[in-house]
């Protein structure tokens, strides 16, 4: 296993300077936004595909601070209701395959999507009850007519690059969890598989050592990712919460940097767990923990992770 940083959250310098910082501070392995809600302030793909130079600079980049790239991450709604945000989402998607391709990089992230309820729709339905029988109905029409026509399509593009694509397992899209990332996967082929990221299985009641069982085979990518349970607020509202990430204090759950969500116990299960199903990939921190800065959130993530994660090839069993 690698540790690694999803760099968006380093938007705020750029790319040597971000890669700087996470060499100095023994990180292996970066994942890279390039389009989509991550953005593409460390890799422009459009820029990079039309200049070799500027390829080769960030390779070289790359090499001067011992970093490899695990991952290319676009997470978006590629089959949005509107056709402008559509087109984006499926520019960023071809753009950053062709890009993985050249970078010799394997894995594409980004979410499913989630369309609308008809094809009129405006925005995205994302239905989560299937009664009464409209939103069944709504699932039906989401799924059938064009989750699934849509990634048929979309994994012949990504398997013609040599990439997998790992979704991210997200509320608000039609993949949320363990059993809809393997629905899509069945129907589609095993190029789909899961950027895991505990942070949003947390919330839902999913317990993620279990869930990676589940998945054996099928994980591409990690997020490493926490999530704080407030149980005074879930005991009273449940964890559906619509109010403002910011209103912190009355949230039932909060995103939080590794190791201040859960403790470390919690995540050697985690990384054991990982093993035991054969991921030998990137842990790549992700921060969202809106209590901590920037430096402070990566900085305290990387030190938790360090001495956790198993980097030696395991033991045959020889006493038995």
């Amino acid at each position: 296993m690698k540790l690694g940083v999803f760099t968006t959250v380093l938007s705020d310098r750029d790319t040597e300077a971000a890669f700087k910082f996470l060499s100095e501070r023994g990180v292996e392995c970066v994942e890279i936004g390039t389009g989509g809600f991550p953005g593409n302030k460390h890799l422009n793909p459009a820029e990079a595909l039309a200049d070799e130079g500027k390829l080769n600079a960030f390779r070289e980049l790359l090499k001067r601070y011992n970093l490899t790239v695990s991952a290319l991450s676009i997470h978006s709604n590629p089959i949005h209701p509107d056709a402008d945000v559509r087109a984006v989402a499926d520019s960023d998607y071809k753009n950053s395959l062709k890009l993985a391709e050249k970078l010799g990089v394997d894995t594409l992230i980004t979410f499913s999507g989630c369309p609308g309820d008809h094809p009129g729709a405006k925005y995205p339905n994302w239905v989560t009850y299937t009664w009464p029988g409209d939103y069944k109905t709504i699932l039906d029409f989401q799924w059938n007519e064009v989750l699934i026509p849509y990634w048929e399509k979309a994994v012949k593009v990504a398997e013609n690059h040599g990439v997998k694509v790992a979704l991210e397992m997200h509320p608000g899209f039609n993949v949320f969890n363990p059993s809809s990332l393997l629905r899509l996967r069945e129907a589609v082929g095993p190029t789909i598989g899961a950027n895991f990221d505990p942070s949003h299985l947390y919330w839902q009641g999913i317990r993620p050592a279990e869930a990676i069982k589940a998945l054996k085979g099928a994980i591409y990518h990690f997020h490493a990712k926490d999530t704080k349970m407030d149980v005074a607020n879930t005991s009273v509202n449940g964890v559906l919460d619509i109010g403002s990430l910011d209103d912190m204090v009355n949230r039932p759950w909060l995103f939080r940097s590794v190791g201040y969500g859960n403790d470390a116990l919690e995540w050697k299960e985690i990384i054991s767990t990982l093993r035991l199903v054969g991921y030998d990939g990137a842990l790549s921190i992700e921060h969202e923990d809106a209590l901590m800065s920037i430096e402070e959130g990566v900085s305290k993530a990387i030190d938790f992770l360090k001495p956790l994660l198993m980097r030696e090839k395991a033991l045959e069993v020889f006493w038995a």
